[in-house]
């Protein structure tokens, strides 16, 4: 039988003849792929500026330095995502302040995010978890009373929709990830979208050394800027998986509802479903102390049967660098227990429905045994 992983990128035959194409072209960095990639992004999303980087981290970190966010402002974050959140905060020397999060929607508690704002808050970073929206409103709404700057960590989100609109299609400044894993990708990459041209074009600056250049093509340095240019190599591939992008999505969220549909194990926290939901991931909480059996046993078992399991995420709080900023264990007792419980299964779009129930199956079988 077939082994199984927890995702598994598809590429198809075009893509890959145009990447062959633009190899034999010689022009392999930003280029006119890069152009058109940004363009049809900027399509998909109602017309918002939108400026690629080699990864989300490098836009998530951008970013923050466009917002002007440094030494001693604080950024509230969910306590229960990728390193890369907190990490960029602390790269431009702010402090993260983890907020707690839901057990189902794995989202940001907005009622725990407010009581955390202090006079040194600056922003509200966001994590749209597994590709199901934070609630926008609400969010919104505390940010403008509070006059806080919104960056939304949308990595897990590229085709997500609250209230009919595309996360990305409206808000602040949206950032996206285009990695292996996720629901499209330019194998490693990532997007800013955002809508004010005066950052736009600050963030052209932050992302290329900090060069600008007038009509003639002369050069001039105004800061000292990065490197996180997208290569048209790349581009090509986005451009290939963008034309896929709705069609994936779709059969996420039909594969995410027959795994709701044929759970069989009880007392376990099954993820969210929602309107606008693009289905990154399926990530169930599974109590194993309560089954007798040890996660590692889990996976361990899993894998000898040919599937592949992930774990996203441990809560935050509790890793090293974080603990060294005063955070402790009973701090965020939901991140806690999703950190302790998680497990991620297959999910993506070559799979089919018999694929599901083999998983399902197997993981009764596994924990009963």
């Amino acid at each position: 039988m077939d082994y199984l992983p927890f995702t598994r990128p598809f590429i198809d035959e075009e893509t890959i003849q145009g990447v062959a194409e633009v190899l034999r072209s010689g022009w392999l960095a930003t280029g006119p792929n890069v152009g058109a990639f940004e363009a049809r992004l900027s399509g998909y999303l109602d017309g918002r500026i939108v400026k690629t980087f080699t990864s989300a981290t490098g836009a998530l970190e951008v970013a923050l330095e466009i917002c002007g966010i440094g030494p001693g402002d604080e950024v509230i974050t969910p306590a229960m995502s990728f390193t890369a959140t907190p990490n960029v905060i602390m790269r431009v020397g702010a402090k993260p302040v983890f907020v707690d999060v839901d057990l189902e929607t794995r989202n940001i508690d907005l009622d725990s995010l407010e009581k955390a704002i202090t006079k040194n808050t600056r922003a509200i970073m966001p994590v749209h978890f597994a590709g199901l929206a934070v609630d926008c409103d609400a969010l919104y709404d505390i940010a403008k009373r509070h006059g806080l700057r919104v960056i939304e960590d949308a990595a897990h989100a590229i085709g997500t929709e609250w209230s009919g609109k595309r996360i990305g299609s409206f808000g602040d400044i949206v950032s996206f990830s285009f990695h292996p894993n996720k629901n499209m990708t330019t194998i490693e990459g990532g997007a800013l979208s955002l809508s004010d041209r005066n950052e736009a074009a600050k963030l052209d600056q932050l992302r290329f050394h900090g060069i600008v250049k007038d009509d003639e093509g002369n050069q001039d340095v105004l800061l000292a800027g990065g490197k996180y240019n997208l290569s048209d190599v790349a581009a090509r591939v986005g451009l290939g998986q963008l034309a896929h992008l709705d069609s994936f999505n779709e059969k996420r969220r039909s594969l995410a509802e027959h795994y709701l549909e044929c759970w069989k194990l009880k007392d376990c926290v099954l993820p969210r479903n929602g309107e606008g939901h693009s289905w990154h991931m399926f990530a169930p909480l599974i109590p194993f102390d309560r089954y007798g059996v040890s996660r590692q046993h889990f996976i361990r078992r899993m894998h000898e049967k040919g599937i592949g399991i992930g774990i996203h995420y441990p809560a935050l709080h509790l890793f090293s660098l974080y603990r060294s900023l005063g955070y402790r264990r009973g701090d965020f007792p939901n991140a806690e227990r999703i950190g302790l419980e998680t497990v991620t299964l297959p999910l993506f779009p070559m799979m089919e429905k018999n694929d599901i129930e083999r998983v399902v199956n197997s993981i009764s079988e596994t924990i009963g045994s």
